[in-house]
């Protein structure tokens, strides 16, 4: 048997309904076991994106809360501090509270990630997602 440890969350009532369907429409048998899959592939992602080396090309694409105090500071700081690796930003509204904002960066992998840790980590971020290219001759004809 596998042991298992109990850990308790805290969740915004929205965003578990959300997922209830999501668990539904999928066919799990238990929340714990459509936690334990969506864990599985948050850290198949973190690995992949981790591994990566060199020269890359990319996005950054963040949606956040435009009110969550001081975080349009934040994000504009570490950008700036950043600045060799941003080639160009795209800022747009979604709603009344939320924003989104495409950063296009170009530079070492490492640079990257971290740059992508650094602005995920901040409080109000809603979602990040980086999609990364290899620039140069690798693209297949």
């Amino acid at each position: 048997m596998v042991d298992m440890d109990r850990i308790s969350i805290s969740l915004p009532t929205k965003l578990l309904g959300e997922f209830d369907e999501v668990i539904s429409e999928r066919g799990y048998a238990s929340r714990s076991e459509a936690i334990r899959d969506a864990i599985r592939d948050y850290i198949i992602k973190h690995k992949w994106i981790h591994s990566l080396e060199g020269e890359r090309a990319g996005t950054i694409t963040i949606i956040y809360d435009h009110h969550a105090s001081e975080l349009m500071k934040k994000l504009t700081e570490i950008q700036h501090k950043n600045g060799d690796l941003i080639v160009a930003a795209l800022h747009m509204h979604l709603d009344n509270d939320h924003c989104m904002e495409v950063v296009l960066v170009k530079g070492e992998a490492k640079r990257i990630r971290e740059l992508t840790d650094k602005l995920t980590s901040q409080k109000g971020v809603k979602q990040v997602k980086l999609t990364v290219m290899m620039p140069g001759g690798n693209i297949p004809e």
